[in-house]
């Protein structure tokens, strides 16, 4: 054999090793790929119900939605009318009633300074460096039932 001869059946083995490992990462591309097709298969059939779903939960949800929307309305329309009618209420019982109150304190006032004697001094007050006490008369500690 000759040199060119050796080498040719060197190249020709070369050739056929990589033809051979060329095939082989072929099949399992090919493998691979039948496995993914597979798996985006298996996913679509299950994606397509679970986007069903969804769209008929989220559907659902924005019917409740609206729901509470009106809920709402009814609540703020509610609140503003408890607040008119607060401050109706306010506005006519409130003046006549502080109107009673002051005629009231001002009776109980007079009737106090009458039982009291013209030439009878007012109840005397506590002097304390500089600062006037009402009298024990007003509920001082020892007026109050204690022992002290």
């Amino acid at each position: 054999m000759s040199g060119g001869e050796v080498a040719g059946i060197l190249v020709a083995v070369f050739w056929a090793i990589l033809v051979s490992f060329l095939a082989l990462a072929l099949v399992r591309l090919a493998q691979t790929l039948k496995a993914a097709t597979r798996l985006v298969a298996e996913v679509t059939d299950q994606a397509v119900p679970l986007l069903s779903e969804t769209s008929a939960t989220v559907r659902e949800a924005n019917t409740q939605l609206a729901r509470v929307d009106s809920i709402a309305s009814d609540v703020q329309e509610v609140t503003s009318n408890a607040s008119a009618l607060s401050s109706t209420v306010s506005t006519a019982f409130g003046g006549p009633l502080v109107k009673v109150a002051a005629f009231g304190y001002g009776v109980r006032r007079a009737i106090g300074r009458k039982g009291r004697a013209e030439d009878e001094p007012a109840p005397a007050r506590n002097v304390v460096i500089g600062k006037t006490l009402p009298s024990a008369r007003w509920g001082g500690r020892r007026n109050r039932g204690s022992k002290g």
